[in-house]
């Protein structure tokens, strides 16, 4: 694991990416690599969903599990590697969050201030070259916009949860998403 920590951004993305072809071919050894360079990551998108450090790491296993089954539906073309997993993370978390009818009660000054169909908008998330600038044009958008993104895509609030959260109807909330979208859209597709 020492030798994946000294790799360049470019070379780790690379080695990612054949570590999951690998996968795909039922490498148990390129699991684990995948494992060591995103398990950590990874687990703080699930946290950011689940809030609850034991419900995070079964969640964390859960993705894994996925990642061992799914590996071959895995695109260069179409994500890097850390935005497909990072996808697979957090939808997961949603998911068993949903499910489970669990969701800690962290104060909003504890976590960011985001669900919706927009073009890859968290495929953002993790990209860590890009978070930069994500967090820049998160910054620019209005007071409500930015919350309810956050809550939305950080949190995996519901749009009707989200419109009981902060006390204003559903039409609103939709509308504040996908006029922040847009927004965000536009910012970062000059970069």
């Amino acid at each position: 694991m020492a030798e994946l920590s000294s790799l360049s951004m470019t070379d780790k993305r690379a080695a990612l990416a054949s570590a999951i072809d690998r996968v795909a071919d039922g490498d148990r050894h390129a699991l684990k690599v995948v494992y060591d360079l995103t398990a950590a990551k990874l687990l703080g998108v699930v946290m950011h969903i689940a809030r609850d450090r034991e419900q995070a790491e079964d969640i964390l296993q859960e993705v894994f599990l996925k990642v061992w089954h799914r590996a071959g539906r895995f695109d260069q073309a179409q994500a890097s590697p850390i935005t497909w997993l990072c996808a697979i993370a957090r939808n997961t978390a949603i998911d068993s969050v949903r499910k489970s009818g669990r969701r800690a009660q962290v104060g909003e000054d504890v976590l960011p201030d985001i669900e919706d169909d927009a073009p890859r908008a968290d495929q953002m998330l993790c990209s860590e070259e890009d978070s930069e600038l994500l967090q820049q044009c998160l910054e620019r958008l209005q007071d409500d916009h930015r919350r309810s993104i956050r809550m939305a895509f950080f949190r995996g609030y519901s749009h009707s949860e989200l419109a009981e959260r902060v006390g204003v109807p559903l039409g609103t909330v939709k509308s504040w998403i996908r006029r922040g979208l847009a927004s965000l859209k536009g910012c970062l597709g000059g970069a």
